[in-house]
């Protein structure tokens, strides 16, 4: 039996990380732990919510080939480390993949078949309220985010290879029923 790839993207303040934390805890979901050069936040852990590397160490890794894919995003690189979800998919699991818009065109153009999934804010406006929310950003790190979670939402609607880049797009007005749409879209139970 095999297993199945799900790549959740959307702007920093949509809600993909609040959606990702709630299906990991489902049965027969394994999530990708990626590798990130930015300072960790208040709570989290290395090796848990991220492999935090220097950039030293994430650039040799990169050039070793051991990303899935990689992407620089507000000036920290992000990747997805190859290795785990050959072994979850093999396994018969679903492996889910939280990455930035430019990682998900990276899996697109190398043609890795997948369920791709874009958590959209309901508006601008509610997505720079949410980062305001958060307390955990600056006032110039919030506008930044909005500049690109701009070009994110334009960049998702982008064919690559003729395909549409996500196979679904989901507005996230309600946490617990985005949780639940996306749960149906890839088939693991709630």
């Amino acid at each position: 039996m095999s297993g199945k790839l799900v790549v959740i993207s959307g702007p920093s303040g949509a809600g993909k990380t609040s959606v990702c934390r709630a299906l990991k805890l489902l049965p027969g979901v394994e999530f990708s732990v990626s590798a990130t050069t930015r300072v960790p936040r208040a709570g989290e852990e290395g090796g848990v919510d991220y492999h935090f590397l220097s950039r030293d160490e994430f650039e040799r890794r990169a050039a070793k080939g051991e990303f899935l894919e990689w992407a620089s995003y507000n000036g920290n690189l992000y990747g997805t480390p190859r290795w785990p979800m050959d072994t979850a998919i093999a396994a018969g699991r679903t492996f889910l993949l939280e990455i930035e818009v430019a990682g998900t065109k990276q899996l697109r153009e190398q043609r890795v078949p997948g369920i791709y999934v874009f958590i959209a804010p309901p508006s601008i406006d509610e997505l720079r309220q949410r980062l305001v929310r958060r307390g955990t950003n600056t006032t110039d790190d919030i506008e930044s985010r909005v500049r690109i979670a701009r070009e994110e939402i334009a960049a998702s609607q982008q064919l690559v290879g003729g395909e549409p880049l996500y196979d679904h797009a989901i507005p996230n007005f309600d946490l617990a029923a985005t949780i639940t749409r996306v749960a149906e879209l890839i088939g693991v139970r709630r």
